[in-house]
């Protein structure tokens, strides 16, 4: 008979390798309850904000504008305080998980006059410093939240922080500060994981198998001896956590024999650029997936790309030709259309990923977004205007309860973006009263 045991069980193979499961009532401790999680999934360059902001669908195509960051100068479409929400064009691949998501609009940041204006979106977006606070960097970059978060939850799992990244490109034409979102602290950034084999053997301990068994191959044995002891539910998600674990191997195998294939091809683009955008992206949201149900780590960021990085990228059944997000964006009047269908393409993969968190059950029959605060955001408002206001945020997950769902708050002009963090640290058990600019919590989320 199988022992009560924690929440992170492992099961270990012949050649070394170790499979972290997923919480089982059969083998848990009665009193076990759900941890939370802090996730962020960031989108480079903002949104085009007619497919993305209520009441702008009609609005004027705005003209590029160079590095200001300063407001966007438009008319207020929506009082400060909670309103219905009705789910813009980008924002309908949400529908499903409307009710279990917030939508915050009107949350701004500080930029800093005379620095780069992309530098300082993916770089600074969870550290939200003061222009005047950081005197060793040219932007206001500090010890980002998800670190801070980290500290306050106790560093109980493997991995204090993952940090995930989906630029698979190699060719480094931009400085570091364009391409992480996760830094421990002034100029010392927390390197994200790239590349979907290493990071499936950072996570589940590859590295002294033999190259050609996988790991479910090789812990197999141990597994069918364990699950001849569990419930009949128990089963039933065990099977069904190692078959997402075995389509994650598939899938890293497919995508690593095309890319051998397309090195092999007389292209211009490098071959990373001609790998299908969709399924790379959601690869690596599933490792994080996993990490976070499996108990690994509590903590994780996701970058769906890069800022200001030219070279193009092949978007799954969007375009005919790997396209460059950041060229597209400085002629919003040219290429609406695309980037239009390249918002709502990464609002399809947040929602997969919610999607998929939501139908992982809990001890207490809760599920894993549940139990989570899994952030939707960009440094940018709108990637033509180059505005550092009224970011677009959208929160799915209540974090154990602990925020409101299925509504649409706008905040009055000038609210940090620093708040929204503040809120989240406390809730995730922070005791911290002030981060970066904030001026306060916002009790409007607060369940």
């Amino acid at each position: 008979m199988i022992k009560a045991t924690s929440r992170r069980s492992f099961l270990r193979g012949l050649g070394g390798s170790t499979l972290s499961l997923p919480w089982l009532e059969s083998l848990a401790e009665p009193a076990a309850a759900p941890m939370q999680r802090f996730a962020l999934f960031y989108v480079p360059i903002g949104v085009v904000r007619r497919g993305f902001f209520p009441g702008e669908g009609e609005g004027i195509i705005p003209k590029f504008r160079g590095g200001n960051g300063v407001p966007l100068e438009k008319p207020q479409t929506l009082t400060a305080g909670t309103h219905e929400w009705n789910l813009t064009a980008t924002q309908k691949p949400l529908a499903g998980l409307k009710d279990k998501m917030t939508f915050l609009s009107g949350l701004d940041r500080t930029y800093l006059h005379g620095t780069d204006v992309h530098a300082q979106c993916a770089s600074c977006f969870l550290s939200s410093a003061t222009p005047t606070s950081v005197k060793d960097s040219p932007y206001p970059l500090d010890r980002t939240l998800d670190h801070l978060v980290a500290d306050s939850m106790g560093g109980s799992t493997p991995f204090r922080t993952l940090e995930f990244s989906c630029n698979s490109h190699r060719d480094n034409k931009e400085s570091i500060q364009f391409d992480n979102v996760s830094w421990y602290g002034t100029g010392h950034v927390a390197p994200s994981i790239r590349d979907p084999r290493k990071a499936y053997q950072r996570l589940f301990g590859a590295g002294e198998a033999k190259t050609y068994l996988n790991i479910t191959d090789l812990v197999l044995e141990d597994a069918k001896a364990m699950q001849r002891n569990l419930g009949y539910r128990d089963r039933e998600k065990f099977g069904e956590y190692f078959d997402s674990i075995r389509t994650i191997e598939e899938q890293i195998s497919k995508l690593e024999k095309m890319r051998s294939e397309l090195a092999k091809v007389d292209i211009e683009e490098p071959p990373e650029s001609h790998l299908p955008r969709g399924e790379y992206i959601r690869l690596m949201g599933d490792l994080m997936v996993a990490a976070l149900q499996a108990g690994l780590t509590q903590v994780a960021t996701f970058m769906v790309g890069p800022e200001r990085w030219d070279t193009p990228f092949t978007y799954d059944s969007l375009f005919d030709k790997p396209m460059s997000h950041h060229k597209m964006s400085h002629n919003q009047g040219k290429f609406i259309n695309e980037l239009l269908q390249l918002d709502r393409f990464h609002m399809e993969q947040f929602a997969y990923l919610a999607e998929k968190m939501d139908n992982i059950q809990e001890s207490d029959g809760s599920s894993l977004l549940d139990n989570t605060l899994f952030t939707y955001g960009s440094g940018l408002g709108d990637g033509s205007t180059h505005q550092y206001s009224d970011l677009p945020i959208i929160v799915a997950g209540s974090g154990g309860g602990k925020f409101q769902t299925g509504k649409h708050v706008h905040f009055s002009q000038g609210t940090p973006l620093a708040n929204l963090w503040l809120t989240q640290a406390q809730a995730m058990g922070s005791e911290m009263n002030r981060f970066a600019d904030s001026t306060g919590v916002l009790k409007q989320t607060f369940a």
